[in-house]
């Protein structure tokens, strides 16, 4: 009976752990990485100005902590822009 109650310890002790982590990953980490893939995927279909000249009135590269970003801006909504990661 005691083998048992031990398995028994075991599993729930693996069970909590799973738990744990699956709240932590899902709570914590899968967020972050949500964001990131939504933003990878809105440069990808954005228009870009990554000249010095500036288009339709939007600026061109900046550079932001050291970092080289674009001005970007949807096809749809030309009004709203965003800065992307200069990929050149």
């Amino acid at each position: 009976m005691k083998e048992a109650t031990g398995e028994l310890n075991l599993a729930v002790i693996v069970a909590v752990s799973i738990g744990v982590l699956a709240a932590f990953f899902f709570g914590v980490v899968w967020p972050i990485l949500d964001q990131d893939f939504k933003k990878n995927s809105q440069c990808n279909k954005a228009i870009c100005n990554c000249g010095e000249d500036t288009i339709d009135g939007k600026p061109g590269l900046q550079i932001i902590n050291g970092k080289k970003y674009c001005t970007c801006w949807d096809e749809d909504y030309p009004d709203d822009t965003f800065n992307c990661v200069f990929r050149g």
